[in-house]
């Protein structure tokens, strides 16, 4: 059982996780270019995914607590950076694309949060992660 949660979760995770990312990277390019339709595309990567992507720490927590790993603080800080990059996800980025794109659309010149900045915080969270989850510091489950 262990194996296909695991298989799940990575999978979910590469392909969820990994196309949100770039969405919201490239968001903040095209912006510059003025180019709404690929800002409208991105936004919906963006926000969709976000929403697809809940399977990931769904089918992550499954995998912990099969494993009896939920305690372990390399998977608590785990969960808690995935937490924190949801709710950026879903607070800040995905509502400053909407208001962005808005913006664009009606040739204004957007204003809100550094885009650029936060999906680079965004991305910066989901490597960390990427690494607790390869390394697992003080993990006694093997390699």
């Amino acid at each position: 059982m262990n194996k296909v949660l695991l298989s799940v979760h990575v999978l979910a995770a590469i392909v969820l996780i990994g196309p949100v990312t770039v969405a919201a990277s490239l968001f903040p390019r095209y912006v510059r270019e003025k180019e709404p339709g690929v800002l409208r595309a991105l936004h919906r990567i963006s926000g969709g995914y976000a929403v697809a992507g809940l399977a990931v720490p769904v089918f992550g927590i499954a995998l912990g607590a099969q494993m009896g790993v939920l305690g372990d603080a390399w998977l608590v800080i785990s969960m808690a950076l995935t937490a924190l990059a949801g709710v950026l996800l879903a607070a800040v980025i995905v509502p400053a694309q909407r208001r962005t794109l808005a913006a664009v659309e009606r040739d204004e010149t957007p204003t809100g949060p550094n885009l650029g900045m936060v999906t680079g915080i965004f991305a910066l969270l989901w490597a960390v992660v990427v690494v607790l989850m390869i390394v697992r510091p003080g993990s006694t489950t093997g390699v």
